[in-house]
This record gives structure tokens, C-alpha cells and sequence, in this order.
């Protein structure tokens, strides 16, 4: 495997016994899985997804990205959660952060539909001015309030530039594949689709249609992530813990758990991980944070937040633990060059490699950070390109599986996040919450 789980640095946290001890609890967390026989079984279509998904369909993903890199300037991809993040992540990571500035002979990808705010909104459309524009629209119903009106705003703009036909051949839908009010009026419309599982929830459909569209326009090789991630999936399927990293994960990250450290930070040294982070919350905040109990995500790029959250790491409230994750090698390289003068006293650098640098000051922040109280698991990754993502990719997802069970979580649910929707509605005025409405405004104007 490219990845591997380093944990000399929670050895002093961890005793040896308590591994024996938690093993059972996996090996019971992997039956539940394998056997769909846990709690949210109706949501497992991730497990086998990287060999099991639907070869016709990836085949029109591949023509669909085609066809978009070769009639547009500008792909709007409109979506919120697990409908954009993985997407994004992947792309930033494989790409760039800047990959919209960059010089490509692939279209500029902007995600749309994820806040609500008309700044970002007004921002989005002067950007597409004079450009040629498609859009992907992704929502399993087509009624979730913030990709529903921008996709009622981008729907108005390519029919108003191409008329209603020319814009049919430059919307994608990603749905339901039967259902919806977003599925009802694809079909009506003519639009071509592709399908979000019925068995995959949000957080988990990254390697579906849901983050492959937008991830193949930008020139990634979606066949080497699937791979990478068929492979990961058969390379964990041993529940002992001295055989599965991905398994061990989980177990560390409980044993903690179960010690007070109910924080966890994720930490990178390359800015192209940031989004990756993102889409590491969602996966393990939504999956876990549930019944008054999760471990909270949280997450730094370092060296830049050893300069503003790096005091509370090393000295502040001991509730938390790190998992680094750290890439060997990203493909690119700098030699810090010679100054004559040594104005900045660095000439002790001249010479050395930009990634030496890296390297020996995560190292240090590793060991600052040990000492100061704080477990680090180190994720090491043996390099950046589409394989290795699909194996870091799917070791997360089914780590965050396991440890779901671990905690006596239903993984796959998110009850609470209905909530706010459901206020938002009364208040907005939608029919049907008028009494939630007038007790809400009671409680507002109290």
C-alpha cells in the first residue's frame, strides 16, 4: 500500500493491552459492516463502489467531460456538502488551489450552491461574463434551499444566452434516478443525467457521479482513482489491527476518545490540502457528531497555523490529538538559493531543498507537540497523483465506519441536520410551518 500508519507517536498514550482489548470491538464493527447487518445498512453502496459501479455510466462521464472541456470556458458545479466537497478536494489536491488561474487547456471550475450569500453569487456571475458556460447540478431531491436557487439563477442565465435548446446540451444533472423533483424535471427538459446512489450518502459519493463529472473536466484520470480505491478497499479487509492500518486508525482514534481527547486535528504541510480537509470534516463531523457523542474535526495546514493556532496545540486545553498526514513526495521540488549577503541569516539553508525544510519542521512540530501533551498519529503517503488519492480517499471512509460503530453511532445519518431547515422554512414563510413560524418569531422577539 501507498499509505501507512505510523504510531510511535501515541505509543506513550497507549498501552499495549488496550489494543487487545479494543480488538474485538473491531472485529465485531467489521461483521456489522461486511454482513450490512449495522445501523444505517441501507447506506453501504460506498464499500464496493470502486469495482461495483456502473461501467456504462462512468463511460458518459468520461464522454460528458469530453464534450464540456471541448464547448466551455466555465463549468458552474452546483451543489452543497458532500455534493461539492469531495469534488473540490480532489481537485485542489491533485491540481492546485489556484487551478482557475492557472494555464490548462481545461475549463475553470466554480462551485456554486454551497452558502447562501449574494456577494459570492453576484461574484460567480460577473466572472462568467463573455464566457461560454455549462453547469452541473447536483441534488438527490432539486429542493435543498442553496444549490435549488443557484441553479434557478444558472438555469435562467444559459437560456437567456443559448435559448432553452442550446442550454439542454450544456446542463448536467446528477440525481435521484427515479424520484425527485430534480429527476421529474431533467427528463421533462431533456437534460442528460447521471445518477447519486440510493445507497451512498452525500459524504461517502465522491468516487460516484456525484464528484466524477466535475473531477474528469478538470483532466484528472477518474480510471486511476477508482483503482487506487479498489485497491485500499481489499487491502483493509483483514479486521486484525497489526494487519489493517485503516482498521488501527479508528482504534487509536477511540482510545482516545475514550481518554478525553475529543478533539482531533488534521494536519497537512502542502496548502493543496486545505479542501481535503474540508471534506475530511463533513465526513467524520457528520458521520460521528451524534447522540452527545463524536469526536470533533478540526483542522490546520502547517507551518502556516503553527503561527496562529500553534500556541493552543502546544499549550492549551489537553483534549486533543493530531493525525498528520504527510505526503513523501508531491512531485515538485525548490533549492533555497544563496544570498551574499545572508541579510536573513539563512545562508546555513542555501542549497537545501525546499521539502527538506518541510520535512524537518514537521518533524519538529511533531515532537514539540508529543511533548507538550498531545498524541500525533502520522499518516505517511508515498506520493501525490490520482492512485494514491483513491487508496487516502477510501482508508478515510471506511476508517470513519468502523470508528462510527466503535462509538455506537449510526455513521450514516445526520438527524440534526434538518433542524435549521425546517426553522428556516417557518420563518421564510413556507406553506405548511405557519404555526412553527409564529412560535419561532415569539421566541425571536423575546
Amino acid at each position: 500500500m501507498s499509505i501507512k500508519l505510523n504510531d510511535k507517536y501515541v505509543s506513550s498514550f497507549i498501552r499495549a493491552h488496550e489494543y487487545e482489548y479494543i480488538q474485538p470491538q473491531v472485529t465485531m464493527a467489521d461483521q456489522k459492516l461486511r454482513s450490512k447487518t449495522g445501523p444505517g445498512k441501507d447506506f453501504l453502496g460506498w464499500v464496493h463502489l470502486p469495482e461495483e459501479y456502473d461501467k456504462e455510466e462512468f463511460a458518459r462521464i468520461q464522454k460528458a467531460a469530453k464534450k464540456i472541456q471541448g464547448s466551455c470556458d466555465v463549468l458552474i458545479v452546483i451543489g452543497i456538502g458532500g455534493s461539492y466537497l469531495g469534488a473540490r478536494a480532489v481537485i485542489e489536491y491533485l491540481k492546485s488551489p489556484l487551478y482557475n488561474t492557472l494555464k490548462k487547456d481545461t475549463p475553470d471550475i466554480y462551485f456554486a450552491g454551497n452558502c447562501i450569500s449574494a456577494d459570492s453569487l453576484n461574484e460567480l456571475l460577473a466572472i462568467c461574463e463573455g464566457k461560454d458556460i455549462c453547469v452541473n447540478v447536483i441534488s438527490k431531491s432539486g429542493t435543498t434551499t442553496e444549490p435549488a436557487i443557484a441553479f434557478r439563477v444558472f438555469r435562467a442565465l444559459l437560456e437567456k444566452k443559448y435559448g432553452k435548446a442550446g442550454a439542454k446540451d450544456r446542463i448536467f444533472v446528477t440525481t435521484d434516478k427515479a424520484r425527485g423533483t430534480l429527476k421529474k424535471f431533467a427528463t421533462e427538459e431533456g437534460y442528460e443525467t447521471f445518477v447519486v446512489p440510493d445507497d451512498v450518502g452525500g459524504r461517502f459519493s465522491v468516487l460516484s457521479a456525484v464528484g466524477l463529472l466535475s473531477i474528469a473536466v478538470a483532466g484528472i484520470d477518474i480510471e486511476q482513482l477508482m483503482a487506487g480505491a479498489a485497491a485500499a478497499s481489499h487491502a483493509y479487509s483483514d479486521p486484525d489491527l497489526n494487519k489493517n492500518d485503516c482498521y488501527r486508525y479508528a482504534a487509536i482514534r477511540n482510545i482516545l476518545y475514550r481518554k478525553g481527547k475529543v478533539t482531533e486535528v488534521l494536519a497537512s504541510y502542502e496548502p493543496f490540502s486545505a479542501m481535503f480537509h474540508e471534506w475530511w470534516k463533513q465526513l467524520y463531523g457528520e458521520s460521528e457528531g451524534k447522540d452527545g457523542k463524536g469526536i470533533y474535526p478540526a483542522s490546520v495546514i502547517f507551518s502556516t497555523d503553527l503561527h496562529s493556532l500553534g500556541q493552543f496545540i502546544q499549550d492549551g486545553n489537553r483534549n486533543l490529538f493530531e493525525t498528520v498526514v504527510d505526503i513523501a513526495d508531491t512531485g515538485s521540488s525548490y533549492e533555497i538559493p544563496m544570498d551574499p549577503d545572508n541579510i536573513d541569516g539563512l545562508n546555513f539553508l542555501s542549497g537545501k531543498d525546499l521539502n527538506l525544510v518541510k520535512k524537518t519542521a514537521m518533524q519538529g512540530t511533531i515532537l514539540a507537540h508529543v511533548d507538550g501533551g498531545v498524541p500525533n498519529i502520522l499518516i505517511e503517503v508515498s506520493e501525490k497523483n490520482e492512485f494514491v488519492l483513491g487508496e487516502l480517499l477510501y482508508f478515510f471512509e471506511l476508517s470513519c465506519a468502523i470508528s462510527g460503530y466503535l462509538n455506537s453511532v449510526n455513521p450514516f445519518d445526520q438527524p440534526g441536520v434538518e433542524s435549521y431547515k425546517k426553522n428556516m422554512f417557518a420563518l421564510l414563510g413556507k406553506p405548511g410551518y405557519e404555526d412553527l413560524k409564529a412560535e419561532l418569531e415569539e421566541r425571536l422577539k423575546n
